[in-house]
């Protein structure tokens, strides 16, 4: 059959990101110029956030397998086993581009999109997290985009009905033109009842189930390959629209059909729409698929081949059914009054065709669009090494007010302005809220629960990438450690600049390096992810930030601690060796303005040993509460303690040491905890060759340091919470 449309040309390719060279390619795999839309479905397949063409030789390097790994990268989500017949499916997704251009419609379809991801593939969401980054409070754009993305996120998921538990939220100038929304979502499903993605069967019926096709969101995954300009507002028409009313019927729809036979391959619409969805089913099936786009159900009149193949709109699902189930799916589907259509068929042409209007409109090979995508091995730079910081050469200040000012900085402040306009209850499974070191979620009807987590400290990134890697990686098994939980998976989000910038690929290179010799160290296997690139405003990037999402197993929920005190008189004990690094650290940006020196060492066998030893005792019953020592230090980690529990300390530093080193440096692979009697614990400590030391004893309401000074926790408390309101409300 002949294809219609006139052939393409080298200015649209380039108008659609494609270069000369990845235009020609096509023109050859096709034997002919590709017509506009086929033009369109190579550049968003070709499109970085699709193709992962600068990022797939690094990611190779990860480790993906593990005891507990069902299913690793390359699904809509990453599987894992947790015991009893249960799985936990989870990943995470950026919507950057998005949200900063429609802060409100970026953040909520920014977590339609990742609940989708998981629910396809058989599980029922449970929990969401959130990374975000935004630029500096004193930018005039940041407030109006806090606002709008803590909004979206809560708009959404409240109305979906579940539960946001956690997330972490950090300024720098480095985001002032290109922000970060990270979005998380983990599901439970039966491990015997996972769904993938694969087409099979010749003459299976292709099904869109959903909302109905618009012209939102149209080349958003081409949007999200490029760097923006001054022109980023005129973006703004590929930013989707979300429904989560429409989401929560899909989510009953889809998993009510799930527990019949009907299913043979599922995949949602995210990037790229229709165009991604079918070709990577068919591909992945080494098949072809046939659609007649008259049939798709669309909301707006007189769309174009190109526009319903590249639509964005959201709350859509892609199915292959046994044809003798068709009308049991129609059923269901009608009932819960969502889009029912038989749009086409698996075939064995290899091949992706359209038509419409009954002519063919596209006619193209479905496994060169996926095997032939450009794969570039970008030439990189390491990062300069940078001196290290003895606490003695970095000036002291007295240790309260020092502690006053960085509780009430932007990035240490308290975020409960935020989690509170999310519904982190619904569902009631939520053990541990938002403000911890991770979440807590327990199984529905289940002792056993899991701990979330997310994690990434950009300023050590930046200075020294594989450090920085590695660190995020050790801090989120850390913060899963902290509450008693046994770390088992990460998803993480690979957020970076321009990766054509060599010293920006090797900011890429080198965090993988870090990240994945820390998932070794830690049996922390990476199932699933995102990578976001391009990142950048007129040519400047953001910090390097490669987020990391964690998920850990606790077998009895009622065993878990918090970072709360809990009583006076408990002995305070710090594990873990504190040698006073200052290094990139907040007290030395934010008390000295000053960005520089190496950021910690991660030693990963001191972080198997140390978290080892931690969780153990959390287990044993011998500790009241845990908090991983991260940002600003140990004598933080202390106030922060202080104020969830409401009950003050009386600690002190060695003599032997800067006081100013030993309270803020952030040394890692460290940890507080509290308990009745010390010896033993100390004794346990000194056996596994595990630092411990006591600092302190809880009571009182304030903290106080040796020699007298202090601060109230009810002070304490004012300044941390304070900062963010106040902010919001000018």
């Amino acid at each position: 059959m002949t294809v219609i449309d006139p052939p393409a040309t080298l200015d649209q390719a380039r108008q659609f990101g494609l270069s000369e060279d990845e235009f020609k390619r096509a023109c050859r795999i096709m034997g002919r110029t590709p017509n506009f839309t086929e033009l369109g479905i190579f550049s968003v397949m070709w499109s970085e956030h699709c193709s992962y063409k600068s990022s797939k030789v690094w990611l190779k390097k990860l480790p993906t397998t593990g005891a507990r790994v069902i299913c690793g990268p390359g699904e809509n989500a990453g599987v894992i086993d947790i015991g009893d017949g249960d799985a936990a499916i989870f990943k995470m997704e950026s919507h950057n581009h998005p949200s900063f251009i429609e802060p409100y419609q970026g953040a909520a379809t920014g977590v339609g999109g990742i609940l989708r991801d998981v629910f396809t593939m058989g599980a029922r969401p449970i929990a969401n997290l959130n990374a975000l980054r935004f630029g500096s409070p004193a930018h005039p754009k940041t407030r109006h985009l806090v606002d709008g993305v803590v909004r979206g996120i809560g708009g959404y998921g409240n109305c979906v009905g579940v539960p946001t538990v956690g997330g972490e939220c950090n300024f720098h100038p480095s985001y002032n033109g290109n922000i970060l929304v990270n979005a998380m979502t983990v599901g439970l499903a039966r491990s015997s009842r996972i769904f993938y993605s694969a087409a099979a069967g010749p003459g299976n019926p292709v099904i869109y189930v959903g909302a109905k096709t618009g012209r939102d969101g149209i080349h958003g995954a081409t949007m999200a390959s490029a760097e923006f300009s001054e022109d980023s507002e005129s973006k703004r028409p590929t930013v989707q629209v979300g429904d989560p009313f429409t989401e929560k019927l899909l989510i009953e729809a889809c998993l009510e059909l799930m527990e019949s036979d009907a299913i043979v391959a599922i995949q949602d619409m995210g990037a790229a729409g229709l165009t991604s969805s079918s070709v990577e089913m068919a591909g992945k099936g080494g098949l072809g698929i046939e659609l007649d786009l008259d049939r798709v159900p669309t909301r707006e009149t007189a769309m174009s081949p190109y526009e319903i193949m590249l639509s964005e709109s959201q709350e859509r699902m892609l199915m292959i059914l046994k044809p003798e189930r068709a009308e049991l799916a129609r059923r269901i589907f009608e009932k819960w009054e969502l889009d029912f259509a038989v749009i086409g068929r698996v075939t064995d042409s290899g091949r992706l065709v359209l038509t419409m209007h009954g002519q063919t409109v596209a006619d193209m090979p479905v496994g060169p669009l996926v095997t032939e995508a450009p794969l570039y091995e970008r030439p990189w730079t390491p990062a300069p090494a940078l001196p290290g910081l003895a606490a003695k050469g970095v000036a002291a200040r007295e240790p309260i007010a020092a502690l006053k000012q960085l509780v009430a900085c932007p990035d240490l402040a308290s975020k409960r302005w935020i989690w509170e306009q999310y519904d982190h209850l619904v569902m009631g499974h939520t053990v541990q809220r938002p403000g911890g070191d991770a979440a807590v979620v327990r199984l529905p009807g289940r002792k056993k629960a899991l701990a979330l987590a997310t994690d990434c400290t950009p300023r050590y990134c930046a200075a020294d990438p594989k450090r920085g890697g590695a660190q995020a990686v050790a801090e989120n098994w850390r913060n899963i450690t902290a509450v008693g939980a046994t770390p088992l998976a990460i998803t993480d989000n690979m957020n970076f600049g321009n990766p054509e910038r060599p010293e920006i690929m090797g900011q890429f290179a080198q965090s993988i390096e870090g990240m994945r010799e820390a998932c070794l160290a830690l049996d922390y296997p990476v199932v699933s992810g995102n990578v976001s690139l391009y990142n950048e405003t007129n040519g400047s990037g953001i910090l390097p930030t490669p987020v990391i999402g964690g998920v850990g197993l606790i077998d009895d929920a009622a065993k878990a601690v918090t970072l709360a005190f809990k009583r006076a008189g408990e002995i305070v004990v710090a594990i873990g060796e504190t040698t006073g690094w200052l290094g990139q650290s907040l007290y030395l940006r934010e008390l000295l303005g000053r960005e520089d020196g190496s950021p910690p060492p991660v030693d990963l066998k001191a972080e198997r040993r140390n978290g080892d030893f931690v969780r153990a005792q959390i287990l044993a019953g011998a500790v009241t509460s845990c908090h991983d020592v991260s940002d600003g230090g140990l004598l933080i980690a202390l106030a922060e303690m202080a104020m969830a529990g409401g009950i003050g300390a009386t600690v002190a530093a060695p003599q032997d040491q800067p006081a100013h080193g030993f309270w803020f440096g952030e040394d890692q692979a460290r940890y507080v905890v509290t308990c009745r009697a010390a010896d033993a614990l100390l004794q346990a400590a000194q056996k596994a060759n595990v630092p411990a030391r006591v600092v302190g004893k809880t009571g009182g309401d304030a903290l106080t340091l040796a020699g007298g000074n202090a601060i109230s926790v009810a002070e304490l408390k004012h300044l941390n919470e304070a900062w963010l309101p106040a902010y919001m409300a000018q």
